[in-house]
Protein backbone atom coordinates (compact mmCIF):
# COMPACT_ATOMS: atom_id res chain seq x y z
CA UNK A 1 0.00 0.00 0.00
CA UNK A 2 1.42 3.39 -0.99
CA UNK A 3 -0.60 5.56 1.40
CA UNK A 4 -2.03 4.91 4.83
CA UNK A 5 -4.60 7.45 6.04
CA UNK A 6 -5.08 7.63 9.78
CA UNK A 7 -5.44 9.63 12.98
CA UNK A 8 -5.46 9.08 16.73
CA UNK A 9 -8.11 7.17 18.69
CA UNK A 10 -10.34 10.21 19.35
CA UNK A 11 -10.95 10.28 15.60
CA UNK A 12 -10.86 6.58 14.63
CA UNK A 13 -13.91 5.50 16.62
CA UNK A 14 -17.68 5.42 16.30
CA UNK A 15 -18.40 6.82 19.81
CA UNK A 16 -20.60 3.77 20.51
CA UNK A 17 -22.85 4.88 17.65
CA UNK A 18 -23.67 8.12 19.49
CA UNK A 19 -22.06 11.05 17.70
CA UNK A 20 -22.66 13.46 20.57
CA UNK A 21 -20.36 11.43 22.84
CA UNK A 22 -17.52 12.57 20.62
CA UNK A 23 -17.70 15.99 22.29
CA UNK A 24 -16.29 14.38 25.43
CA UNK A 25 -12.96 14.12 23.63
CA UNK A 26 -12.72 17.92 23.65
CA UNK A 27 -12.50 17.98 27.46
CA UNK A 28 -10.03 16.67 30.03
CA UNK A 29 -11.23 13.63 31.98
CA UNK A 30 -13.51 14.94 34.73
CA UNK A 31 -14.39 12.80 37.80
CA UNK A 32 -13.36 9.67 35.89
CA UNK A 33 -9.95 8.11 35.04
CA UNK A 34 -8.81 8.93 31.52
CA UNK A 35 -8.97 5.27 30.48
CA UNK A 36 -12.69 5.10 31.36
CA UNK A 37 -13.30 8.54 29.84
CA UNK A 38 -11.79 7.37 26.56
CA UNK A 39 -13.72 4.09 26.67
CA UNK A 40 -16.94 6.12 26.77
CA UNK A 41 -16.03 8.83 24.27
CA UNK A 42 -13.70 7.03 21.87
CA UNK A 43 -13.79 3.23 22.11
CA UNK A 44 -11.71 1.09 19.80
CA UNK A 45 -13.56 0.17 16.65
CA UNK A 46 -13.85 -3.11 14.77
CA UNK A 47 -11.24 -3.60 12.03
CA UNK A 48 -10.73 -6.08 9.22
CA UNK A 49 -7.67 -8.28 8.71
CA UNK A 50 -5.56 -5.46 7.24
CA UNK A 51 -6.52 -2.94 9.92
CA UNK A 52 -9.23 -0.98 8.11
CA UNK A 53 -11.85 0.33 10.58
CA UNK A 54 -15.45 -0.58 9.78
CA UNK A 55 -16.25 3.16 9.93
CA UNK A 56 -13.94 6.15 9.57
CA UNK A 57 -14.26 9.95 9.76
CA UNK A 58 -15.98 11.35 6.69
CA UNK A 59 -13.10 13.68 5.83
CA UNK A 60 -10.61 10.81 5.82
CA UNK A 61 -12.96 8.80 3.63
CA UNK A 62 -13.00 11.69 1.13
CA UNK A 63 -9.19 11.74 0.97
CA UNK A 64 -9.18 7.95 0.58
CA UNK A 65 -11.70 8.21 -2.27
CA UNK A 66 -9.72 10.94 -4.05
CA UNK A 67 -6.56 8.83 -4.00
CA UNK A 68 -8.34 5.64 -5.08
CA UNK A 69 -10.04 7.49 -7.94
CA UNK A 70 -6.59 8.65 -9.04
CA UNK A 71 -5.32 5.05 -9.13
CA UNK A 72 -3.22 5.36 -5.96
CA UNK A 73 -3.28 2.44 -3.52
CA UNK A 74 -4.55 3.96 -0.26
CA UNK A 75 -6.76 3.08 2.70
CA UNK A 76 -7.81 4.41 6.08
CA UNK A 77 -6.02 2.32 8.69
CA UNK A 78 -6.64 2.13 12.44
CA UNK A 79 -3.73 3.67 14.43
CA UNK A 80 -3.08 0.36 16.23
CA UNK A 81 -2.63 -1.49 12.94
CA UNK A 82 -0.34 0.79 10.94
CA UNK A 83 2.60 -1.62 11.11
CA UNK A 84 0.64 -4.09 9.02
CA UNK A 85 1.68 -1.76 6.17
CA UNK A 86 5.42 -1.21 6.65
CA UNK A 87 5.87 -0.53 2.94
CA UNK A 88 3.71 2.63 2.97
CA UNK A 89 5.58 5.68 1.70
CA UNK A 90 3.03 8.27 2.80
CA UNK A 91 1.18 8.64 6.09
CA UNK A 92 -1.75 11.05 5.67
CA UNK A 93 -3.29 12.36 8.91
CA UNK A 94 -6.46 14.36 9.47
CA UNK A 95 -8.02 15.77 12.63
CA UNK A 96 -10.75 18.10 13.88
CA UNK A 97 -8.60 19.53 16.68
CA UNK A 98 -4.95 18.38 16.73
CA UNK A 99 -3.81 20.45 19.72
CA UNK A 100 -7.11 21.30 21.44
CA UNK A 101 -6.89 24.89 20.20
CA UNK A 102 -10.35 24.97 18.61
CA UNK A 103 -13.74 25.33 20.24
CA UNK A 104 -14.80 23.93 22.68
CA UNK A 105 -11.45 22.35 23.61
CA UNK A 106 -9.76 25.71 24.16
CA UNK A 107 -12.43 26.66 26.68
CA UNK A 108 -11.65 23.60 28.78
CA UNK A 109 -7.99 24.72 28.83
CA UNK A 110 -9.06 28.08 30.28
CA UNK A 111 -11.60 26.71 32.75
CA UNK A 112 -9.63 23.75 34.12
CA UNK A 113 -6.01 24.44 33.24
CA UNK A 114 -5.87 20.83 32.03
CA UNK A 115 -5.15 19.41 28.61
CA UNK A 116 -8.18 17.89 26.82
CA UNK A 117 -7.96 14.23 25.89
CA UNK A 118 -7.95 14.92 22.14
CA UNK A 119 -4.59 16.71 22.40
CA UNK A 120 -3.20 14.07 24.76
CA UNK A 121 -4.34 11.27 22.49
CA UNK A 122 -2.87 12.91 19.40
CA UNK A 123 0.48 13.48 21.09
CA UNK A 124 0.63 9.83 22.17
CA UNK A 125 -0.18 8.81 18.60
CA UNK A 126 2.54 10.98 17.06
CA UNK A 127 5.09 9.60 19.54
CA UNK A 128 3.95 6.00 19.19
CA UNK A 129 6.19 3.20 17.99
CA UNK A 130 4.16 3.08 14.78
CA UNK A 131 4.82 6.71 13.86
CA UNK A 132 8.43 6.47 14.97
CA UNK A 133 8.86 3.54 12.60
CA UNK A 134 7.57 5.52 9.62
CA UNK A 135 9.77 8.50 10.46
CA UNK A 136 12.86 6.28 10.70
CA UNK A 137 12.18 4.63 7.33
CA UNK A 138 11.74 8.02 5.65
CA UNK A 139 8.01 7.91 4.96
CA UNK A 140 6.49 11.33 4.27
CA UNK A 141 3.90 12.63 6.72
CA UNK A 142 1.12 14.81 5.30
CA UNK A 143 -1.37 16.51 7.65
CA UNK A 144 -4.61 18.30 6.89
CA UNK A 145 -8.27 18.57 7.79
CA UNK A 146 -10.30 21.34 9.44
CA UNK A 147 -7.65 21.85 12.14
CA UNK A 148 -4.66 22.09 9.79
CA UNK A 149 -4.26 25.77 10.74
CA UNK A 150 -3.25 24.70 14.25
CA UNK A 151 0.13 23.44 13.02
CA UNK A 152 1.12 27.04 12.26
CA UNK A 153 0.96 27.70 16.02
CA UNK A 154 3.19 24.67 16.74
CA UNK A 155 6.24 25.09 14.46
CA UNK A 156 8.46 23.17 16.87
CA UNK A 157 6.27 20.08 16.47
CA UNK A 158 6.41 20.29 12.67
CA UNK A 159 10.13 19.69 12.98
CA UNK A 160 10.00 17.29 15.93
CA UNK A 161 7.41 15.00 14.33
CA UNK A 162 8.81 15.20 10.81
CA UNK A 163 5.84 16.77 9.05
CA UNK A 164 6.43 16.91 5.30
CA UNK A 165 3.39 18.90 4.13
CA UNK A 166 0.50 20.76 5.74
CA UNK A 167 -2.67 21.11 3.63
CA UNK A 168 -4.90 23.90 4.97
CA UNK A 169 -8.30 23.87 3.27
CA UNK A 170 -10.31 21.45 1.14
CA UNK A 171 -7.82 18.76 0.23
CA UNK A 172 -9.42 16.47 -2.34
CA UNK A 173 -7.72 18.11 -5.32
CA UNK A 174 -4.31 18.85 -3.88
CA UNK A 175 -3.76 15.56 -2.01
CA UNK A 176 -3.43 13.69 -5.29
CA UNK A 177 -0.73 16.08 -6.56
CA UNK A 178 1.13 15.95 -3.24
CA UNK A 179 1.13 12.15 -3.09
CA UNK A 180 2.17 11.80 -6.73
CA UNK A 181 5.12 14.12 -6.12
CA UNK A 182 6.20 12.01 -3.15
CA UNK A 183 5.85 8.73 -5.02
CA UNK A 184 7.87 10.21 -7.90
CA UNK A 185 10.66 11.15 -5.51
CA UNK A 186 9.96 14.88 -5.57
CA UNK A 187 9.67 17.16 -2.56
CA UNK A 188 6.17 18.64 -2.10
CA UNK A 189 5.57 22.12 -0.66
CA UNK A 190 5.76 22.47 3.13
CA UNK A 191 2.50 24.42 3.35
CA UNK A 192 -0.39 24.43 0.91
CA UNK A 193 -3.24 26.84 1.64
CA UNK A 194 -6.20 26.08 -0.60
CA UNK A 195 -7.78 29.36 -1.66
CA UNK A 196 -11.38 30.02 -2.64
CA UNK A 197 -10.51 29.68 -6.32
CA UNK A 198 -8.74 26.36 -5.74
CA UNK A 199 -11.44 24.38 -3.93
CA UNK A 200 -12.81 21.37 -5.77
CA UNK A 201 -15.90 21.91 -7.88
CA UNK A 202 -18.88 19.62 -7.33
CA UNK A 203 -17.64 17.31 -10.10
CA UNK A 204 -14.22 17.10 -8.44
CA UNK A 205 -15.50 16.05 -5.00
CA UNK A 206 -15.12 12.25 -4.83
CA UNK A 207 -17.78 10.01 -3.31
CA UNK A 208 -16.81 7.88 -0.33
CA UNK A 209 -16.09 4.23 -1.07
CA UNK A 210 -16.37 2.85 2.49
CA UNK A 211 -18.57 3.65 5.52
CA UNK A 212 -18.31 6.92 7.42
CA UNK A 213 -18.67 7.28 11.18
CA UNK A 214 -22.32 6.96 12.20
CA UNK A 215 -23.53 7.40 8.63
CA UNK A 216 -22.51 11.01 8.13
CA UNK A 217 -23.10 12.12 4.55
CA UNK A 218 -22.39 15.57 3.15
CA UNK A 219 -25.18 17.28 1.22
CA UNK A 220 -23.69 20.76 0.73
CA UNK A 221 -20.35 22.43 1.27
CA UNK A 222 -19.72 26.09 2.05
CA UNK A 223 -21.95 28.83 3.46
CA UNK A 224 -23.20 32.18 2.13
CA UNK A 225 -23.57 33.98 5.47
CA UNK A 226 -20.04 35.35 5.90
CA UNK A 227 -19.79 35.31 9.72
CA UNK A 228 -16.42 36.83 10.64
CA UNK A 229 -15.52 34.17 13.26
CA UNK A 230 -16.09 31.17 10.97
CA UNK A 231 -13.72 29.56 8.46
CA UNK A 232 -16.55 27.80 6.57
CA UNK A 233 -17.82 31.08 5.15
CA UNK A 234 -14.57 31.46 3.24
CA UNK A 235 -15.69 28.62 0.93
CA UNK A 236 -18.24 28.77 -1.91
CA UNK A 237 -21.59 27.01 -1.57
CA UNK A 238 -21.97 23.76 -3.54
CA UNK A 239 -24.86 21.26 -3.34
CA UNK A 240 -24.55 17.54 -3.98
CA UNK A 241 -27.05 15.98 -6.36
CA UNK A 242 -29.57 13.53 -4.92
CA UNK A 243 -27.85 10.70 -6.81
CA UNK A 244 -24.54 11.54 -5.12
CA UNK A 245 -26.17 11.62 -1.69
CA UNK A 246 -28.02 8.36 -2.35
CA UNK A 247 -24.83 6.62 -3.40
CA UNK A 248 -23.01 7.63 -0.22
CA UNK A 249 -25.95 6.58 1.99
CA UNK A 250 -25.92 3.21 0.25
CA UNK A 251 -22.19 2.82 0.96
CA UNK A 252 -22.96 3.23 4.65
CA UNK A 253 -25.97 0.89 4.54
CA UNK A 254 -23.90 -1.83 2.88
CA UNK A 255 -21.36 -1.37 5.68
CA UNK A 256 -23.99 -1.96 8.33
CA UNK A 257 -24.56 1.66 9.41
CA UNK A 258 -28.29 2.06 10.03
CA UNK A 259 -28.60 5.81 10.53
CA UNK A 260 -27.93 8.93 8.48
CA UNK A 261 -26.48 12.23 9.65
CA UNK A 262 -27.00 14.80 6.92
CA UNK A 263 -24.02 17.12 6.98
CA UNK A 264 -23.77 20.68 5.79
CA UNK A 265 -22.90 23.99 7.34
CA UNK A 266 -26.66 24.61 7.13
CA UNK A 267 -28.70 21.62 5.98
CA UNK A 268 -31.81 23.80 5.60
CA UNK A 269 -30.09 25.69 2.78
CA UNK A 270 -29.70 22.52 0.72
CA UNK A 271 -30.57 23.28 -2.89
CA UNK A 272 -30.88 27.02 -2.31
CA UNK A 273 -29.06 29.74 -4.19
CA UNK A 274 -28.68 31.92 -1.11
CA UNK A 275 -30.29 32.27 2.30
CA UNK A 276 -33.87 31.28 1.41
CA UNK A 277 -34.66 27.60 2.13
CA UNK A 278 -35.90 25.75 -0.95
CA UNK A 279 -39.05 23.79 -0.07
CA UNK A 280 -38.89 21.42 -3.04
CA UNK A 281 -35.19 20.60 -2.69
CA UNK A 282 -35.48 19.95 1.05
CA UNK A 283 -38.52 17.72 0.67
CA UNK A 284 -36.83 15.66 -2.05
CA UNK A 285 -33.69 15.33 0.09
CA UNK A 286 -35.61 14.05 3.09
CA UNK A 287 -37.87 11.83 1.01
CA UNK A 288 -34.70 10.20 -0.30
CA UNK A 289 -33.46 9.53 3.24
CA UNK A 290 -36.92 8.30 4.27
CA UNK A 291 -36.86 5.80 1.41
CA UNK A 292 -33.72 4.25 2.93
CA UNK A 293 -35.70 3.32 6.09
CA UNK A 294 -33.16 4.78 8.52
CA UNK A 295 -33.23 7.21 11.43
CA UNK A 296 -32.07 10.74 10.72
CA UNK A 297 -30.08 13.49 12.38
CA UNK A 298 -28.48 16.66 11.03
CA UNK A 299 -25.12 18.25 11.63
CA UNK A 300 -26.15 21.94 11.52
CA UNK A 301 -29.16 24.19 11.07
CA UNK A 302 -29.10 27.98 11.08
CA UNK A 303 -31.75 29.43 13.35
CA UNK A 304 -32.99 31.93 10.78
CA UNK A 305 -33.50 29.07 8.28
CA UNK A 306 -35.45 27.12 10.91
CA UNK A 307 -37.77 30.09 11.42
CA UNK A 308 -38.19 30.81 7.71
CA UNK A 309 -38.69 27.18 6.66
CA UNK A 310 -41.37 26.62 9.29
CA UNK A 311 -43.22 29.91 8.98
CA UNK A 312 -43.39 29.74 5.19
CA UNK A 313 -43.66 26.00 4.46
CA UNK A 314 -44.13 24.20 7.82
CA UNK A 315 -41.01 22.35 6.70
CA UNK A 316 -39.37 21.70 10.07
CA UNK A 317 -42.44 20.01 11.54
CA UNK A 318 -43.22 18.19 8.28
CA UNK A 319 -39.71 16.79 8.00
CA UNK A 320 -39.63 15.72 11.64
CA UNK A 321 -43.02 13.99 11.34
CA UNK A 322 -41.84 12.27 8.16
CA UNK A 323 -39.38 10.20 10.23
CA UNK A 324 -41.63 9.29 13.14
CA UNK A 325 -42.29 10.25 16.71
CA UNK A 326 -38.77 10.27 18.16
CA UNK A 327 -36.31 12.98 19.13
CA UNK A 328 -33.71 14.05 16.60
CA UNK A 329 -30.57 16.11 17.21
CA UNK A 330 -28.85 19.01 15.47
CA UNK A 331 -26.19 21.61 16.20
CA UNK A 332 -27.10 25.30 15.99
CA UNK A 333 -25.22 28.52 16.58
CA UNK A 334 -26.70 31.23 18.78
CA UNK A 335 -23.24 32.83 19.18
CA UNK A 336 -24.52 35.96 20.94
CA UNK A 337 -27.66 37.49 22.36
CA UNK A 338 -26.37 40.98 21.65
CA UNK A 339 -27.80 42.70 18.60
CA UNK A 340 -24.91 45.20 18.68
CA UNK A 341 -22.34 42.41 18.50
CA UNK A 342 -24.34 40.40 15.98
CA UNK A 343 -24.35 43.41 13.64
CA UNK A 344 -20.54 43.52 13.84
CA UNK A 345 -19.56 39.86 13.52
CA UNK A 346 -22.47 38.07 11.80
CA UNK A 347 -24.84 40.52 10.09
CA UNK A 348 -25.98 37.93 7.53
CA UNK A 349 -26.65 35.15 10.06
CA UNK A 350 -30.20 36.46 10.53
CA UNK A 351 -31.05 36.65 6.83
CA UNK A 352 -33.63 36.71 5.35
CA UNK A 353 -34.64 38.58 8.51
CA UNK A 354 -33.03 41.69 9.97
CA UNK A 355 -30.14 41.13 12.36
CA UNK A 356 -31.82 43.67 14.64
CA UNK A 357 -34.41 40.95 15.30
CA UNK A 358 -31.79 38.30 16.16
CA UNK A 359 -33.07 37.74 19.70
CA UNK A 360 -36.60 36.92 18.52
CA UNK A 361 -35.26 34.76 15.68
CA UNK A 362 -33.43 32.58 18.21
CA UNK A 363 -36.45 32.27 20.52
CA UNK A 364 -38.83 31.48 17.66
CA UNK A 365 -36.48 28.85 16.20
CA UNK A 366 -36.04 27.12 19.57
CA UNK A 367 -39.81 27.05 20.03
CA UNK A 368 -40.28 25.52 16.57
CA UNK A 369 -37.67 22.81 17.21
CA UNK A 370 -39.09 22.04 20.66
CA UNK A 371 -42.54 21.41 19.17
CA UNK A 372 -41.03 19.33 16.34
CA UNK A 373 -39.04 17.11 18.77
CA UNK A 374 -35.74 18.34 17.36
CA UNK A 375 -33.17 18.85 20.11
CA UNK A 376 -30.59 21.57 19.42
CA UNK A 377 -27.09 21.54 20.86
CA UNK A 378 -26.38 25.27 20.73
CA UNK A 379 -23.18 27.28 20.98
CA UNK A 380 -22.55 30.76 22.37
CA UNK A 381 -19.29 32.62 21.86
CA UNK A 382 -17.82 34.80 24.59
CA UNK A 383 -14.56 36.69 24.70
CA UNK A 384 -14.87 38.12 21.17
CA UNK A 385 -12.40 41.05 20.87
CA UNK A 386 -15.20 43.64 20.46
CA UNK A 387 -17.36 42.25 23.25
CA UNK A 388 -18.55 44.53 26.06
CA UNK A 389 -20.13 43.57 29.43
CA UNK A 390 -23.55 44.58 28.15
CA UNK A 391 -23.16 42.12 25.25
CA UNK A 392 -22.59 39.26 27.67
CA UNK A 393 -25.59 40.38 29.74
CA UNK A 394 -27.71 40.27 26.58
CA UNK A 395 -26.60 36.66 26.03
CA UNK A 396 -27.48 35.82 29.65
CA UNK A 397 -30.96 37.26 29.21
CA UNK A 398 -31.47 35.33 25.97
CA UNK A 399 -30.51 32.01 27.56
CA UNK A 400 -32.96 32.72 30.38
CA UNK A 401 -35.69 33.25 27.76
CA UNK A 402 -34.89 29.81 26.28
CA UNK A 403 -35.46 27.96 29.56
CA UNK A 404 -38.65 26.23 28.41
CA UNK A 405 -37.17 24.76 25.24
CA UNK A 406 -35.52 21.32 25.28
CA UNK A 407 -31.88 21.94 24.37
CA UNK A 408 -28.28 22.05 25.49
CA UNK A 409 -26.49 25.41 25.37
CA UNK A 410 -22.71 25.57 25.55
CA UNK A 411 -20.77 28.83 26.01
CA UNK A 412 -17.42 28.77 24.23
CA UNK A 413 -14.46 31.13 24.39
CA UNK A 414 -13.49 32.95 21.22
CA UNK A 415 -11.00 31.22 18.92
CA UNK A 416 -9.42 33.30 16.11
CA UNK A 417 -10.77 31.61 12.98
CA UNK A 418 -12.23 32.80 9.68
CA UNK A 419 -11.81 36.53 9.04
CA UNK A 420 -10.81 36.98 12.71
CA UNK A 421 -7.86 34.58 12.43
CA UNK A 422 -5.36 37.35 13.19
CA UNK A 423 -6.93 38.15 16.56
CA UNK A 424 -5.72 36.76 19.88
CA UNK A 425 -7.18 33.81 21.76
CA UNK A 426 -9.27 34.50 24.82
CA UNK A 427 -6.94 33.59 27.70
CA UNK A 428 -7.89 36.06 30.44
CA UNK A 429 -9.65 35.27 33.67
CA UNK A 430 -13.38 35.26 32.93
CA UNK A 431 -15.29 38.35 33.94
CA UNK A 432 -18.18 38.14 36.38
CA UNK A 433 -20.58 38.54 33.45
CA UNK A 434 -18.93 35.64 31.63
CA UNK A 435 -19.07 33.49 34.76
CA UNK A 436 -22.76 34.29 35.09
CA UNK A 437 -23.29 33.29 31.45
CA UNK A 438 -21.70 29.92 32.25
CA UNK A 439 -23.93 29.54 35.30
CA UNK A 440 -27.08 30.37 33.33
CA UNK A 441 -26.13 27.85 30.61
CA UNK A 442 -25.33 25.25 33.27
CA UNK A 443 -28.70 25.72 34.96
CA UNK A 444 -30.42 25.39 31.60
CA UNK A 445 -28.51 22.23 30.68
CA UNK A 446 -29.06 20.56 34.06
CA UNK A 447 -32.78 21.26 33.77
CA UNK A 448 -32.97 19.36 30.47
CA UNK A 449 -30.16 16.81 30.91
CA UNK A 450 -32.21 13.93 32.33
CA UNK A 451 -34.95 14.40 29.75
CA UNK A 452 -32.47 14.41 26.85
CA UNK A 453 -30.39 11.53 28.23
CA UNK A 454 -33.46 9.33 28.73
CA UNK A 455 -34.19 9.18 24.99
CA UNK A 456 -30.60 9.50 23.77
CA UNK A 457 -29.45 6.50 25.80
CA UNK A 458 -32.37 4.18 24.99
CA UNK A 459 -30.40 1.82 22.74
CA UNK A 460 -26.97 2.54 24.22
CA UNK A 461 -24.61 -0.12 25.54
CA UNK A 462 -25.86 -0.74 29.14
CA UNK A 463 -22.41 -0.36 30.72
CA UNK A 464 -21.75 2.88 28.87
CA UNK A 465 -25.21 4.12 29.82
CA UNK A 466 -24.49 3.44 33.51
CA UNK A 467 -21.12 5.16 33.34
CA UNK A 468 -22.60 8.25 31.69
CA UNK A 469 -25.44 8.29 34.21
CA UNK A 470 -22.84 8.21 37.00
CA UNK A 471 -20.93 11.03 35.34
CA UNK A 472 -24.08 13.15 35.04
CA UNK A 473 -24.77 12.65 38.76
CA UNK A 474 -21.23 13.78 39.57
CA UNK A 475 -21.59 16.86 37.36
CA UNK A 476 -24.81 17.82 39.09
CA UNK A 477 -23.26 17.49 42.55
CA UNK A 478 -20.13 19.41 41.55
CA UNK A 479 -22.23 22.14 39.94
CA UNK A 480 -24.10 22.96 43.11
CA UNK A 481 -21.23 24.92 44.62
CA UNK A 482 -20.67 26.95 41.45
CA UNK A 483 -24.35 27.78 41.22
CA UNK A 484 -24.76 28.45 44.94
CA UNK A 485 -21.96 31.02 44.88
CA UNK A 486 -23.97 33.00 42.34
CA UNK A 487 -27.08 32.89 44.52
CA UNK A 488 -25.11 34.14 47.55
CA UNK A 489 -23.74 37.05 45.53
Amino acid sequence: MDVVITSDRTMITDHHGKEFLGFMTTAPPIFLPEKIWMSIAAPKIKVNDIGEPCQAPYGLRKIEAALLDAGIDAAVIDPDHLLKHPEARVVAIGHHDYFALGPPSSEWWVLTGREPVNARSFRRFMESKEMEYFRRKGAKIVVGGPAAWQWLYKPELIERWGITTIIDGEGERVIVDVVRKILDGEEPPKLIQVGVDEVPSLDEIPLIKKPSVNGLVEVSRGCPRGCRFCSVTLRPLRHYTLDMISEEIDVNLRGGVRGVILHSDDVLLYGSRGVYPDEGALLKLHELVKSKKVNIAWSHFSLSAVKYAEENFKLVSRISEMFGDYYKGVEVGIETGSVRLAEKIMPAKALPYSVKDWRNIVIDAFSIMHDAKIVPAATLITGIPEERPEDTIASIELVEDLRDFRSLIVPMYFVPMGLLRGESWYKREPTEEQLELMRVCLRHDIKWLDDIFSWYAKDMNPLVRRLISLFISMVKRASRGFLEVAQEL
